[in-house]
């Protein structure tokens, strides 16, 4: 009993103690006087004011801390403020206060609003706080404090700090541009500075931001690890960053990873070891989810406004490898490498809408149609303005919108509004192609010039436009240009020159030759004047050449020819007419002569119709042409044909018969 009450003794002693000296601690803190000391402070080494509006306020549960309201610190010379926070909370280890040490244990920093920026000499309005600003003129030796002493240089041990509800601006004075980020919780591992030998250690750093507007929402991190360095140099061992995002159907998935070193001197930063992976979903793509590993590193030049970036990545059976240069920030001014081992871009794509035998045609021959502009998009080149790109792109097998490209090399030039891409070249279809492509925003306009040889143009008609009209081998060249807001204003405005060369092709839709042996039979019938005769493109007829040529000059969207020339075995094709391209139709005559029979594509049984003419007229929007066979109008060159040859044969006879008058008169 008598050690119980001993024991008991003591932990009152110790209660009173401790009762006794937080109630001391409570007495002797001076919460007014450290306010106005912390200002003094700041205002005599930074020439800032610092204002803390109400009490310090001191919890000794569960650790010893000081509670701070709201603050504010003004930029250098008390001008326009800096920084401003809600409240704060400095924690300190409650053993080394024994011992007269202060050892910060954790800070916590609620609605912290801070500008940083970059003023038109190029300084930062924070280098002061850095140790770089400039030596006040009274004071001439950095290492001397108030009243002569020396000052002590400031050492930092934190055991972690935690920021919550952050708003970042920065300003860039010089170029006038500004960015805000709100919204930003982040917090650290142990963070030590030593100001005696300017060096910094920092265990972690962890940043979250909540994306929320035009559509997007998400979630993206930020995690420096390992970081340590003086002021001149930094190095952080990783640079993590995570991003989660969603817009409307489409999540994004995205991390990126590497090593950091930077030089606040040479005003350098390097990501020397990039790797990540991006991860794209969307149910509307063909194949639902897309997944990037991506590779590279980045170096940027601050002093010299340059940036370097090199990524490559792969994906189902593409390789690409990229490279991006800044060479100047502000009028930004950029250069980029891309090579492509072989893209399907159709594949990434949502699958077209399915079109309606009624809607084509209801459509057909009605692009001007009300609400059909609106319907194929408006066309807008403004968004080149202000950009000065230049580079190039180098793809080995390429495929969008259906066509079927390879060994593409194109150079690019973007400045003043205006994107060149000159020289073009790539294969496609067995030919080849050169040329350029030109898009101007002044005006919306935009140019092409391509020389296409060697090219099988049934299959590009096919890819490129859906049409299954000829086919054949030759050369294509297009100089073509035009204006507008829409896909049909540009049909509408289209102008320039176009010319076909073809060999040992067909025309599809119409066979010549059934239709001349059908004339044979109309002719051969009773009497009578034929009917002109009309058909509708067929699928499997085709009429047969062996040279095809014709030019076209196109203006207001209407292509014009006069020189059709077809070669067949059998037959010679002339022809003039319009293609209204803007329109989607055409009115064409094509004229086709007999000129010889042959056992061979399809020339039997025409020798009656050999030197006769038949006019062939073709009508009708693209999507449903209908061939008209003018029997009329041929006929009655026929008839006309054979009373001047009946004429011919009459004079002869009459001729013959003179003769023989005259002889018999004559004697001889």
């Amino acid at each position: 009993m008598k050690a119980l009450r001993i024991i008991g003794i003591a932990l009152g002693l110790v209660f009173v103690l401790l009762a006794a000296g937080v109630g001391a601690l409570y007495a002797l803190f001076d919460g007014e006087k450290i306010k106005g000391e912390l200002s003094r402070v700041v205002l005599e080494n930074n020439q800032r004011e610092l204002e803390i509006a109400g009490k310090l306020e001191l919890s000794l549960w569960p650790d010893v801390s000081i509670k701070i309201g709201h603050l504010t610190l003004s930029e250098p010379g008390g001008r326009e403020e800096f920084l401003a926070l809600d409240s704060a909370r400095v924690a300190v280890a409650v053993m080394p206060l024994l011992s007269k040490q202060v050892q910060v244990q954790r800070v916590e920093v609620n609605g912290l609003k801070a500008t940083l920026v970059k003023r038109k000499d190029g300084t930062l309005n924070i280098a002061d706080l850095l140790g770089g600003g400039k030596q006040s003129a009274t004071k001439p030796d950095a290492g001397v404090g108030a009243g002569g002493a020396p000052s002590v240089p400031l050492r930092i041990d934190i055991a972690g700090i935690k920021v919550a509800n952050a708003q970042f601006t920065w300003r860039d004075e010089k170029s006038g541009s500004t960015t805000a980020f709100s919204k930003l919780d982040f917090g650290t591992g142990r963070v030590q500075v030593d100001g005696a030998m300017q060096t910094l250690a920092l265990e972690s750093l962890s940043l979250a931001a909540t994306l929320a507007g035009s559509g997007l929402d998400g979630q993206a991190k930020l995690v420096l690890s390992d970081v340590e360095g003086t002021a001149r140099t930094m190095k952080i061992g990783q640079l993590a960053l995570d991003l989660d995002a969603r817009s409307g159907e489409t999540t994004l998935k995205a991390h990126l990873g590497s090593p950091v070193t930077t030089n606040s001197e040479a005003q350098t930063i390097a990501l020397e070891k990039i790797a990540g992976s991006v991860d794209l979903a969307n149910p509307r793509m063909p194949m639902k989810q897309l997944k990037l590993p991506l590779a590279g590193n980045l170096r940027a030049d601050m002093a010299h406004q340059t940036v370097a970036l090199e990524l490559t990545t792969r994906f189902d059976e593409s390789k690409i490898a990229a490279k991006l240069k800044v060479a100047k920030f502000a009028p930004r001014a950029l250069g980029f490498d891309l090579d492509i081992d072989t893209l399907n871009v159709d594949k990434y794509l949502p699958p077209a809408p399915p079109k309606t035998v009624a809607n084509d045609k209801a459509g057909a021959g009605k692009e001007d149609a009300p609400g059909q502009e609106a319907k194929e998009g408006k066309l807008d080149f403004s968004a080149l303005k202000g950009l000065d790109v230049n580079g190039a792109i180098r793809i080995g097998s390429l495929q969008v919108s259906r066509l079927k490209l390879a060994r593409l090399n194109a150079k690019i030039n973007l400045a003043g509004g205006r994107l060149d891409v000159a020289p073009l070249t790539l294969n496609l279809y067995e030919g080849t192609a050169s040329g350029s492509l030109s898009l101007n925003a002044a005006g919306n306009t935009f140019a092409l010039r391509q020389n296409l040889a060697g090219i099988s143009i049934n299959p590009l008609m096919k890819d490129l436009a859906n049409k299954d009209l000829v086919e054949g081998r030759g050369n294509v060249t297009l100089d073509i240009s035009s204006r507008g807001d829409s896909v049909i204003a540009m049909k509408k405005a289209l102008a320039g020159t176009a010319a076909v060369s073809l060999r040992d092709g067909a025309i599809k839709g119409i066979n010549l030759a059934q239709s001349l042996r059908d004339l044979k039979g109309k002719l051969g019938a009773a009497s009578g004047k034929p009917e002109d005769a009309t058909q509708q493109a067929k699928a499997g007829d085709k009429t047969d050449f062996s040279e095809l040529t014709a030019s076209l000059k196109i203006a207001n969207g209407i292509a014009h020819n006069e020189d059709l020339a077809m070669k067949s075995p059998f037959l010679r094709l002339s022809g003039a007419g319009d293609i209204d391209i803007g329109g989607g139709q055409m009115n064409y005559v094509a004229k086709a002569s007999v000129v010889a029979t042959s056992a061979g594509q399809g020339g039997q049984g025409l020798d009656q119709l050999k030197g006769l003419t038949v006019p062939v007229r073709v009508t009708g929007p693209f999507e449903n042409l209908a061939y008209q066979i003018e029997f009329g109008s041929m006929v009655e060159d026929v008839v006309r044909a054979r009373l001047e040859e009946k004429k011919q044969e009459v004079k002869a006879k009459v001729e013959d018969k003179l003769k023989d008058k005259l002889k018999g008169l004559f004697g001889r």
